[in-house]
């Protein structure tokens, strides 16, 4: 299987400078948009994954660092923790975070790297995560194949995406949401000419789901790949091992 084809237009600059402009209200949106329930996938995944104190952490495409914080604060001051993403804007926000949760004593850092090209050494990282970035990254394959190699033999890449619900009823609504309803309210909010909003529902019903997105992972090399549904479907989080 190769990487999945794509008419939408994810060029590198184009959405850097998408997400630099809304790198503002992104946290509220999101939120917002998601009825908070994207604390509660992020949370589960942490829960699912378990990672251990003193085992570094790689978050790519860490955003604003929800992750990242979150697993920071999960796994002490001791535990090497990275969220790492190509827009600095972002990253400003991460780590005025960082300082409001206090977590400065912590070895916690943020660093601007490209998923494609991460600046780290074979085998460094015993989880490395991904939560709703990969789908933006140029080149999906590239993406999965630069975490795997960052990642330590027998340790777990995760990512968790947003995918397609499969009940009948809700697959309508949410797809009527994603549509229809969160473009309209999210680039009234952000303000965003470039139409972040817009771009949100086409990136998610462009990228593979379900089995084909494991199907991903087995081809990266990762073994005991499987998925876990969250909210009907609405997320779902896909784990594998080096």
């Amino acid at each position: 299987m190769n990487q999945p084809e794509s008419s939408l237009d994810k060029s590198t600059e184009r959405v850097r400078r998408m997400f630099a402009e809304i790198a503002p209200r992104y946290d509220f949106l999101n939120h917002f948009l998601s009825l908070n329930i994207d604390k509660y996938w992020r949370g589960r995944t942490l829960s699912i994954l378990s990672p251990k104190a003193g085992e570094p952490f790689l978050d790519v495409c860490t955003g604003t660092g929800d992750l990242a914080l979150a697993a920071s604060r999960r796994l002490k001051p001791g535990t090497e923790v990275i969220g790492s993403d190509f827009c600095g804007e972002m990253l400003h926000f991460a780590r005025k975070k960082q300082h409001k949760l206090r977590l400065e004593t912590h070895r916690l850092a943020f660093v601007e790297a490209d998923t494609t090209s991460l600046p780290f050494e074979n085998d460094r990282f015993q989880t490395v995560s991904v939560a709703f970035g990969l789908r933006n990254v140029v080149d999906t394959m590239q993406g999965l194949r630069e975490m795997v190699r960052v990642c330590r033999p027998g340790g777990t890449v995760a990512i968790l995406e947003f995918s397609k619900p499969t009940l009948p009823v809700l697959k309508q609504l949410y797809g009527f949401y994603f549509r229809r309803i969160l473009p309209g309210i999210g680039n009234t909010l952000a303000r965003n000419s470039k139409e972040a909003y817009a771009y949100l529902p086409a990136s998610v019903s462009e990228f593979p789901s379900g089995e084909s997105m494991a199907d991903l992972l087995r081809e990266v090399g990762l073994r005991q790949v499987r998925y876990i549904p969250m909210t009907f479907g609405v997320a779902t989080l896909y784990i594998g091992q080096k």
